[in-house]
């Protein structure tokens, strides 16, 4: 019993520490970029947030709408009052008693203007509202791929870092070789080592900077922090189908914001059309059906009513014309802010077309460079060994060679990075 009693109480708090650190024991998730886009687009709360502005706009619409239709009012009075003694005639106080039930259609005829206008306001706001699902989508998608991208990046330079660090570990062994039997100088030694410790510095950076991105990755598609992400992507080099030019027409017709500043101006229209109803009549058709009596329920006593009211202003010291003054001014300051968006939009669609393919010359001219270090370096290592290099060319040599692989990295990061956010730019459906 003691025997079982000890088994317990050593287990239990093995058993808490494997509970509090399960996650390290969690196998990592492994996405491609799709993956994480699609994540993304289903946990994103900007992509919420359009979605149910889009649905208040569907119902400011219907709102809108109902506006210029039947409507139909019921209205149930019970109501009983005392009428004074000098009012009567009579030298006492009269009680009454009255049960009412009320029924009115009223129906607008004519508005001027401003029901219609209202409506088509309505129409081009529910327009915006879906272009802004459109533009989140595209932005969180740039936003996902940007991540993916650096995570990327981070993790081929930690791979670059550790070769680096591997390397110069290879040297300094060889160098302590040398100067045991007296062949080199203790500065050589030095050096070797000053060089390693600053490589393995950059490394903790790197290792750093990749854990980084990870959480920053995960941030965006909706996973917990320390996530451990597997990605099945690597850098890849694709040539870009479409010319500049192509991409420019593109935008123009596919940019959500272009559109959304054309219903914008619409609309502004609209507000001079709704204003200008000021200086219109209204019609408005009316019909009433009452009931009352003196007793529950109220129904012996009938009567009704049927109006037609043309209502005009006739003079209001300048106040429609103030509002079409404005709501002219506005379709002026809306134009130009249309204008200048669209010249924003085209500029950055030259921009990053620009920059990619700038990225993708480098791409080449990196690659070529990686090549010609590591020949470099093999050469360096053979003169070191056999006596006839210095030990400054070799470290040079690594360090040229730790340097073109990262520039080819980063041509890669740029040509890709450029060429998501062209696709922005112009526009490129997310589905």
């Amino acid at each position: 019993m003691k025997l079982k009693r000890q088994w317990i109480v050593g287990i239990i708090p093995l058993l808490m520490v494997i509970t509090a650190n399960q996650s390290v024991f969690a196998a990592p998730v492994t996405l491609s970029l799709d993956d994480s886009i699609s994540m993304a687009l289903k946990n994103n709360y900007d992509i919420r947030y359009a979605k149910s502005a889009r649905e208040k706009s569907y119902w400011a619409l219907e709102e809108a709408k109902k506006n210029k239709k039947v409507s139909i009012d019921y209205t149930h009075t019970d109501e009983r009052y005392n009428t004074p003694p000098s009012s009567s005639g009579y030298p006492y106080y009269t009680y009454t008693t009255n049960f009412d039930h009320q029924i009115t259609l009223s129906l607008p005829i004519y508005s001027g203007g401003k029901l219609e206008g209202k409506i088509d306001q309505a129409k081009l706001d529910l327009t915006v509202a879906n272009l802004d699902i459109d533009k989140a989508k595209q932005q969180l998608k740039l936003d996902v791929v940007n991540d993916y991208l650096t995570v990327l990046e981070y993790r081929n330079e930690v791979q670059v870092d550790q070769e680096t660090v591997n390397n110069y570990v290879d040297h300094l062994n060889l160098v302590k070789a040398k100067y045991d039997i007296g062949l080199v100088a203790k500065t050589d030694v030095l050096s070797s080592q000053v060089d390693l410790a600053k490589a393995q510095d950059t490394l903790i950076k790197a290792q750093n900077n990749y854990n980084n991105a990870i959480a920053t990755l995960n941030n965006a598609i909706g996973l917990s922090h320390s996530t451990e992400l597997e990605l099945k992507d690597d850098f890849k080099y694709e040539k870009y189908s479409l010319a500049l030019e192509e991409c420019i027409q593109y935008a123009k017709v596919h940019r959500p914001e272009i559109a959304q500043y054309e219903a914008k101006v619409a609309s502004a229209h609209y507000d001079v059309k709704v204003a200008k109803s000021g200086y219109l009549p209204t019609v408005d058709f009316t019909a009433q059906e009452d009931w009352n009596d003196s007793h529950i329920p109220g129904l012996d006593n009938n009567n009704w009513m049927v109006k037609l009211t043309t209502s005009f202003n006739v003079f209001d010291s300048g106040l429609t014309k103030a509002k079409v003054k404005q709501a002219q001014h506005s379709v002026d300051m809306v134009g130009d802010q249309a204008e200048e968006e669209r010249d924003s939009i085209l500029l950055d669609v030259r921009q990053y077309y620009l920059s990619m393919y700038e990225a993708e010359k480098r791409i080449d001219t990196n690659k070529v460079s990686v090549n010609q270090a590591q020949e470099s370096l093999m050469i360096q290592q053979a003169r070191y060994d056999v006596g006839i290099g210095t030990n400054l060319d070799l470290l040079d040599a690594v360090l040229s060679l730790d340097s073109a692989k990262k520039d080819y990295i980063q041509a890669l990061y740029d040509y890709n990075t450029n060429k998501a956010k062209l696709e922005k730019a112009m526009g490129l459906p997310v589905k």
